[in-house]
């Protein structure tokens, strides 16, 4: 009886582990075939176009003529909005997680980690047409000059999109700091404040800068809202009340099926999600450098 038994267990265990090793290579083919068929179709676009020119061209005007296709207006209005949401999400998002981790009773932890799972999961389309009909006919109260798309809007959006994000992570990481290294801390005469910011801020570093690079790549592969809150035109610009377009933008625009596939206007998407790709993988390498040299191990 035992020995059936455990012949029964070792056949469970063999195919819950070739369960897993499955689920595996699904994740790392479907990486793979990603990779291929944005390197495949880039290579035709860069055929008739040269990688220079895309790289370092100023002017972005593939569906018109004269055609020119330098995607530097692209990576502007992306870089624009990328910073323009961080300015808002990344503050914002530590100071709550320092606030849920630190200061925070369980009963107001109870209202607020709720309220922020809702923020997480409206659809990003809401948050675009809450840009247009709220966020920047507000702007334009306070504003001369805002157009109606604009990327300050559209910036605001991506910010409260990705907020959530960063406080949940910033206060799991808070909270993962050992309870001793604060009792320590308040045993040598530290206020609260000196201990969030000595202490429990630094223990906690590496888990911070994971929720900040995450909530970045998510401000730059934000598609539905900055489509409809900041327009469709792709220019190099600092001004946040200017119509702008991103690199998701504008893939949404050849993908609704008016450019014929198989033409260098419709290779077009592939070279710019290529771009898109390589710029989120150097983010990951550099995010996984800085948290090897701040991670904290505790026994």
């Amino acid at each position: 009886m035992t020995v059936q038994l455990r012949k029964k267990g070792n056949v469970r265990e063999r195919l819950i582990r070739w369960l897993l090793l499955g689920c595996a290579c699904v994740s790392v083919a479907t990486t793979v075939a990603i990779i291929l068929i944005l390197a495949t179709e880039s290579a035709v676009f860069f055929r008739e176009v040269s990688i220079l020119d895309f790289l370092f061209g100023t002017r972005w005007t593939p569906l018109l003529e004269p055609r020119s296709f330098g995607v530097l207006p692209l990576l502007s209005g992306t870089l624009l909005i990328v910073i323009g949401s961080s300015l808002v999400a990344l503050p914002v998002g530590l100071a709550t997680g320092i606030y849920l981790s630190e200061y925070a009773s369980d009963r107001v932890r109870e209202v607020v980690k709720p309220v922020l799972e809702i923020l997480a999961g409206i659809p990003t389309v809401v948050y675009g047409y809450f840009a247009l009909t709220f966020v920047t006919p507000v702007l334009q109260t306070f504003f001369d000059g805002i157009r109606i798309f604009n990327a300050a809007s559209a910036s605001i959006v991506v910010g409260i999109m990705v907020l959530p994000m960063v406080a949940s992570l910033c206060d799991d990481a808070f909270r993962a700091v050992p309870r001793s290294l604060r009792n320590g801390a308040y045993a040598l005469g530290a206020t609260r404040m000196e201990v969030t910011l000595g202490v429990t801020l630094p223990s906690a570093t590496s888990g911070v800068v994971a929720s900040f690079v995450l909530a970045i790549s998510r401000a730059i592969g934000e598609t539905m809202a900055v489509t409809l809150a900041a327009g469709a035109t792709p220019k190099m610009t600092l001004n946040p009340a200017e119509s702008i377009q991103t690199m998701t933008a504008y893939i949404v625009q050849v993908s609704l099926g008016d450019t014929p596939a198989g033409t260098v206007e419709y290779q077009t998407i592939f070279a710019v999600a290529a771009l898109l790709f390589a710029i989120t993988l150097f983010m990951n390498v550099i995010a996984n450098r800085v948290l090897r040299r701040f991670r904290e191990v505790y026994e």
